[in-house]
């Protein structure tokens, strides 16, 4: 987003340099967050479009925006759009890249779907409300792939829906999870983080896949697998100061949690690594719920 000449326009109090707080590639003001405290601390990421306080972390791209021109969420969406907002943040995209779209025929949750959800004991309604998910009937696609009978899990990054996960809900398919296809994803899951950017805050619980989000809540966040990659401990990084990861416990990801730890502590993060029993999202919710309570009161 070409954030200064946005500045420029509605006259928003900026520095690039001068200042303590001011570094190459950050674009400064005084922080709306933390108001009351002197100086430029919230800075926008010229490279990778992004909020972060020095004092107070990371923030949203709307909300911060809405604080800083005092205007509504939707007068910010709407005034965004005319500032490369969109394309900027997904960058540039490749010839062969298609335009992003969800599967066919999606439908709120059917009975079939909220059984499968009730099964592993969630909520059917709390997880289509906080996360979004739709369901795939009996005829579903996209790009001649059979997402049918599927929960489908759509990712948000900066308050855009920007790729896709699904989950059979039969349980008699090979393929249990089948992504939105990399061609049409508008940013790949593997440089981003599933989880709501807006509840975020200091301390995360970085997990390695959505049903473990859903179980621990809206501090978690997931880097899709155990083989997460730069980018994505890049985001986690920008975001969080202290971070505990809770992998399942075979043996592998007990290896892969021990390693982004360090990744993680080399980028001044406070990380480390909580072992538990099996897979987090079969966690009991009350046994999901007390852990989260340890991290967080850590």
């Amino acid at each position: 987003m070409d954030v200064l000449r946005l500045y420029q326009d509605y006259g928003v109090d900026h520095l690039t340099e001068g200042h303590k707080h001011c570094r190459d590639g950050w674009v400064n003001t005084p922080c709306p967050f933390c108001s009351g405290n002197d100086g430029y601390h919230l800075g926008w990421n010229m490279y990778d479009n992004y909020y972060k306080c020095w004092r107070c972390g990371w923030h949203p791209l709307v909300k911060s925006l809405a604080l800083i021109l005092n205007l509504s969420d939707r007068e910010v969406y709407t005034i965004v759009k005319g500032y490369g907002v969109i394309r900027s943040f997904v960058k540039k995209i490749a010839k062969d890249k298609k335009e992003f779209l969800l599967p066919s025929n999606l439908t709120k949750l059917s009975k079939q779907h909220r059984q499968y959800l009730k099964d592993r004991q969630f909520k059917p309604s709390k997880i289509e409300k906080i996360w979004g998910v739709k369901a795939a009937g009996p005829i579903s696609s996209l790009d001649k792939l059979d997402y049918s009978f599927r929960i489908i899990i759509p990712f948000t990054w900066n308050g855009e829906t920007v790729t896709f996960d699904s989950r059979d809900i039969t349980d008699m398919r090979k393929n249990k999870y089948q992504a939105c296809p990399k061609e049409r994803e508008a940013v790949e899951h593997k440089k981003i983080l599933y989880g709501n950017q807006e509840a975020w805050e200091d301390t995360g619980i970085c997990v390695e896949g959505p049903t473990d989000v859903w179980r621990l809540g809206e501090q978690a966040f997931a880097v899709s697998g155990i083989e997460y990659k730069d980018e994505q401990v890049r985001e986690i990084a920008n975001v969080f100061k202290k971070v505990a990861v809770v992998f399942d416990d075979e043996s592998q990801a007990r290896r892969q949690a021990r390693k982004l730890v360090k990744d993680l502590q080399f980028r001044n993060v406070d990380a480390y690594s909580i072992k538990v029993e099996g897979d987090p999202g079969k966690m009991s919710q009350s046994k999901a719920n007390k852990l989260v309570k340890n991290i967080l009161n850590k």
